[in-house]
């Protein structure tokens, strides 16, 4: 698997380029000044949610921090090839990863759609909190079954089954059980 993206690293030089104060970025961000600390130097990534609003907030696409080449046309991801992977707490009350966000989509300029395969990785306790942003987002299992909490609703959905809501709606994946799941995931961010 290819090395950790530096996602940190590029929010912290696109602040700085656009000559933003951290302060700035986490309250048009919504997020507390340590949120954006620890996301710039590189510590465990809370999920989408505060990467997304820091994307808005900076005007640009999700995909900016994920990857670096650009193609105007076509992407084709090969099953054969290694994939850069991103690692997220997703909201996880201790703040460990537990889930692999590898994009299906890098390099793609001016995209609007992020698609991803992600291994959610066992998780003996899982606490979470709910998050929520612009968006949408479309979720398929590949594998293992998967709970969506959504709103008041709890979902379970096993191999085949997927799901498409809207993300201003709070909501949380997770493996179902604590155990580990693969899925295909489509989210949709407004710039």
């Amino acid at each position: 698997m290819n090395p950790k993206v530096p996602v940190g690293k590029k929010i912290r030089s696109l602040r700085e380029s656009k000559q933003m104060e951290i302060e700035v970025l986490a309250e048009r961000a919504q997020l507390t000044v340590d949120q954006v600390k620890a996301i710039e130097n590189d510590g465990p990534l809370p999920g989408l949610a505060p990467l997304i609003k820091i994307a808005r907030v900076l005007g640009v696409r999700l995909g900016t921090f994920l990857d670096d080449q650009q193609s105007v046309g076509a992407v084709v991801s090969r099953a054969s090839e290694e994939r850069e992977s991103v690692r997220f707490s997703n909201h996880a009350a201790e703040g460990h990863e537990n889930m692999i966000y590898h994009s299906l989509s890098e390099g793609k300029d001016n995209r609007h759609l992020e698609p991803f395969v992600i291994d959610i990785l066992p998780d003996k306790d899982p606490k979470f909190d709910l998050s929520t942003h612009e968006g949408e987002e479309f979720i398929y299992v590949l594998d293992g079954q998967v709970e969506i909490n959504y709103g008041k609703n709890s979902y379970v959905l096993e191999k085949g089954d997927s799901i498409y809501y809207d993300s201003i709606v709070k909501h949380h994946v997770h493996g179902y059980n604590g155990q580990k799941a693969r899925i295909l995931a489509v989210v949709y961010t407004p710039i």
